[in-house]
């Protein structure tokens, strides 16, 4: 079979080079794939004992051909990994059962009979210590190759709430033919975060700190995605998750997960903590294929609009809250409009209506696209209270340290397991970042500063080199003016 690729918002099909180079439709839509290629039982057998690469090769193969030849794409796979610090690139770690219970302060009636059986996919073993790694690495090996095929320049413009700027920085950093310019809110990320970005001295990497949100932040990368003159003079490219491979990427590690745990035979659930919508989105692309994928739980820090969607129909504006969850602290998730285009019925005329609804404050969905996202969601918040109960909790009782965004996902995650039944699937928490990447939070959490890996011990004493600017076109038009020809 052979996949291409649509925008959310109508136009011609095209193939997985397009898609990538392209980032986001010129309409302003988002690519998502015409079909999806299933995983049958016998190949998710076949996986059992597998290394994530050739996991990687399997899901993705179907994707990306005839952009890539199976040979070119094992070596794209191949350089993406090889930066990764564990051998096993997002191994499982057993937490035992689930045991909140009220005594905890939360309500909640305490673990089933048996308990749940929890785990952690580590997600954090990458370069820059986060999930993004896991897609960004990838991402970065593929502009190389079709840019070198074609012989061309390309600038990547991107919007970070913390993780994503230093994660597509270091996929891309010293790359010939390409720029990379990342725009982040000034001081709204940790210093560990901002750091990893701006300590990056490659002269193909262009750090900006944006007076504002990362909501503007990525309202000014989309004004200019949509804008064909600029998209042409700049040579833009995408490396948020608005990028369709980023999405086809982040697919492998549920898939890597399930099977560990037994798939197809063992369904699984998910518990994701979640901003943009891209991470969540998809494990649901896996389920789509065919992966036995038992429940998918959208975490949302006090930024609640996922949550708040799932249970009134309205999808709606809100002010951002600075968090201690800082790359959850955003209120327009980019990639749900890839989840609205499915959930009425790939008519990208109810798209457009729906995110011009947006532009003015909200939409409500209709009732059946409504029963459709519970059927195949659910989700829980967690403010910065609960972060810091379930750090110490998961430290004191677990002995293991988790960063605020995982703290997010596995006080959800502990929430929904205390009203399970004793059949009820394991319910994997992604682990989604170091916790040496948020160490106020853990050492106000446990009174422990976790240490950075070696690769990162001096990053506190590094030169910095960021411009700054208001959330304003004509200021990012400067900076982009101001690139080497």
């Amino acid at each position: 079979m052979t996949v291409r690729y649509v925008s959310t918002r109508g136009g011609e099909a095209i193939d997985f080079e397009q898609a990538v180079l392209a980032g986001l439709a010129p309409n302003g839509g988002l690519y998502v794939p015409t079909e999806f290629p299933q995983l049958d039982a016998a190949t998710l057998r076949g996986l059992r004992g597998a290394s994530y690469q050739e996991v990687a090769f399997t899901v993705l193969a179907p994707f990306v051909r005839p952009s890539l030849r199976d040979d070119e794409l094992r070596a794209v796979i191949e350089a993406a990994y090889s930066t990764f610090a564990h051998p096993e690139i997002a191994p499982l770690r057993r937490l035992g059962k689930a045991t909140r219970t009220a005594a905890d302060g939360d309500g909640a009636d305490g673990a089933s009979a048996d308990g749940t059986e929890l785990h952690l996919l580590e997600l954090f073993h990458g370069p820059t210590l986060a999930f993004k790694d896991l897609a960004l690495q990838l991402l970065g090996q593929l502009f190389a190759r079709f840019l070198a095929r074609r012989g061309g320049h390309a600038t990547v413009l991107g919007a970070t709430s913390g993780d994503t700027g230093s994660a597509a920085i270091a996929g891309c950093r010293g790359l010939p033919g390409l720029d990379i310019v990342i725009l982040h809110p000034h001081e709204r990320t940790s210093a560990v975060q901002r750091r990893q970005m701006t300590t990056v001295l490659d002269a193909n990497v262009h750090n900006v700190a944006v007076r504002g949100s990362f909501d503007d932040c990525q309202a000014l990368v989309k004004t200019l995605f949509r804008d064909p003159e600029a998209r042409a003079r700049f040579g833009l490219t995408a490396v948020n998750s608005i990028n369709t491979a980023r999405v086809l990427a982040q697919i492998v590690y549920y898939v890597y997960a399930a099977v560990a745990l037994g798939a197809p035979e063992r369904a699984v659930r998910f518990c994701v903590p979640t901003g943009n919508f891209g991470d969540v989105l998809a494990g649901h692309w896996a389920r789509r294929m065919g992966l036995p994928v038992a429940g998918l739980v959208v975490a949302t820090n006090a930024n609640d609009i996922l949550a708040r969607l799932l249970a009134t129909g309205r999808y709606g504006k809100d002010g951002v809250q600075p968090t201690l969850s800082p790359s959850m602290d955003i209120q327009v998730s980019s990639n749900f409009e890839r989840l609205l285009f499915e959930l009425h019925g790939d008519d990208a005329a109810a798209v457009c209506a729906d995110m011009a609804a947006l532009d003015r404050g909200g939409f409500d969905l209709p009732l059946p696209a409504l029963a459709a996202l519970r059927a195949g969601f659910a989700a829980g918040s967690a403010d910065d209270d609960a972060t810091i109960a379930a750090i110490g909790r998961c430290a004191r009782d677990r002995g293991v340290l988790i960063d605020p965004h995982t703290a997010v996902a596995l006080d959800v995650a502990e929430q929904l397991c205390a009203t399970d039944g004793p059949d009820a699937a394991p319910m994997v928490v992604l682990s989604t970042a170091h916790p040496a990447k948020f160490p106020d939070a853990v050492e106000r959490a446990t009174g422990q500063v976790p240490p950075l890996p070696s690769h990162l011990a001096d990053l506190m004493q590094r030169q910095e080199r960021y411009a700054v600017i208001d959330a304003d076109e004509a200021a990012l038009r400067g900076v982009l003016d101001a690139l080497p020809a």
